[in-house]
């Protein structure tokens, strides 16, 4: 899950519950996913907004950078988690229920956070890999990766696409990715939506399991 950094923040909680919960088992995305989840657990701000207060604070420009240079100085997201400087969010719960997270990169990243996979071509391999047992994929707010996702799918793997943008949804299609059932939403209510009734199945998380980009 990954794409348009505005919507970190807002689906943050619903999929931290989703990874808690056990419904995700692979997460695809791309640095910045991680890097404001992380920001977020870090100091609270989303690129320097405060995400309690709704505005900029003082020197919040920096937190961005401050983030990715912490991490690295630790070795890691999964260090970070067990040293206790990270103690919530995303890539919290990620590697708590030992989620296979693949982070695709790109030429603008700043960074990278070390778990970034710089090389298209390895990425690509790695999920590849990561895909191989998934029987249901729901990619959300991301064209790039949701795209990506979708060229490496079998045609018999159910895909949901959830994108304000309807457009993608559409690419997706054009690409062959001819399965995909597109919503086009805000993806926030539909976390939510998702998270609440999931969580009153009666099979739980044992019953499915699926990919996120």
């Amino acid at each position: 899950m990954a794409g348009r950094r505005s919507c970190t923040p807002a689906r943050r909680p619903q999929v931290a519950r989703l990874i808690r919960e056990g419904w995700i088992q692979v997460l695809f995305a791309g640095n910045a996913l991680a890097t404001h989840d992380l920001e977020q657990s870090l100091y609270g701000t989303s690129l320097g907004v405060s995400l309690t207060l709704g505005e900029p604070i003082e020197h919040g420009h920096e937190h961005h950078l401050r983030t990715i240079n912490t991490i690295r100085r630790l070795g890691g997201i999964a260090q970070a988690v067990s040293k206790g400087v990270i103690t919530s969010g995303i890539m919290y719960e990620c590697v708590k229920a030992g989620i296979d997270v693949v982070l695709a990169g790109s030429i603008r990243d700043d960074g990278p956070l070390p778990e970034v996979i710089t090389d298209t071509l390895v990425a690509q391999d790695r999920m590849r890999e990561a895909i191989r047992d998934v029987g249901f994929a729901l990619l959300i707010a991301t064209a790039l990766h949701s795209i990506a996702t979708g060229n490496l799918l079998p045609a018999w793997v159910k895909v949901v696409s959830v994108d304000i943008n309807p457009a993608t949804v559409t690419k997706l299609a054009d690409r062959g990715t001819f399965q995909t059932i597109g919503l086009v939403t805000d993806v926030e209510p539909f976390l939510r939506s998702l998270a609440g009734e999931l969580s009153l199945q009666p099979g739980g998380a044992d019953s499915i399991q699926s990919t996120s980009s």
